[in-house]
């Protein structure tokens, strides 16, 4: 199943223009991980339309400060970052449609993509639209969440994304309006 132009600007009003820009690279995505029947595709696009504020960001919004959390600590440590204060906090931050974060998952999202390391030269890459839906798409897969959708586990799907249930009610609206539009 793919998904038009006019799918997405009813699922994401608020997407514009982006949702022309982004529909060739999220169907090329969603078919290469198997992101690929009604149920999946809803939740999918339902998580990322709240992750990305509707395809509007695919950095994580923060100043150097916010994001230096990620830079030392436990968190750091958890996310892959070297313990230092570095940099690598802000060079690892959330980007792509489903913000992947952390230097562990920019070293498995890019080996997924490419085979090689390349996203921890050029994080930057998962800003472009093609590498944004591609990461979102392969974060989804590689946690099972293809299955979580097939069985409406929709709040497990978030906690999975979220570490929580952040967003919970824009989130599931957006469901139900991707559900309209395409089941």
């Amino acid at each position: 199943m793919v998904i038009t132009q006019q799918n997405l600007m009813q699922i994401l009003p608020s997407a514009g223009a982006n949702a022309g820009i982004f529909v060739p690279a999220l169907n090329t995505a969603m078919a290469r991980w198997e992101i690929d029947n009604p149920r999946r595709i809803a939740a999918f696009l339902a998580q990322i339309g709240h992750e990305s504020g509707h395809l509007r960001y695919v950095k994580e919004l923060g100043s150097d400060r916010y994001l230096s959390r990620y830079d030392t600590g436990a968190l750091a440590l958890r996310l892959g970052n070297t313990p230092e204060a570095d940099g690598d906090g802000q060079r690892y931050c959330g980007r792509g449609l489903i913000q992947v974060t952390g230097r562990n998952n920019y070293r498995a999202c890019s080996m997924a993509l490419f085979g090689d390391e390349r996203l921890l030269e050029l994080p930057q890459l998962l800003e472009q639209p093609r590498w944004a839906a591609e990461s979102a798409a392969w974060f989804w897969h590689s946690r099972g969440l293809n299955a979580l959708a097939d069985r409406g586990e929709f709040n497990r799907i978030t906690r999975h994304i979220n570490g929580g249930l952040n967003g919970l009610e824009d989130r599931l609206k957006l469901w139900a309006r991707a559900r309209e539009v395409l089941c």
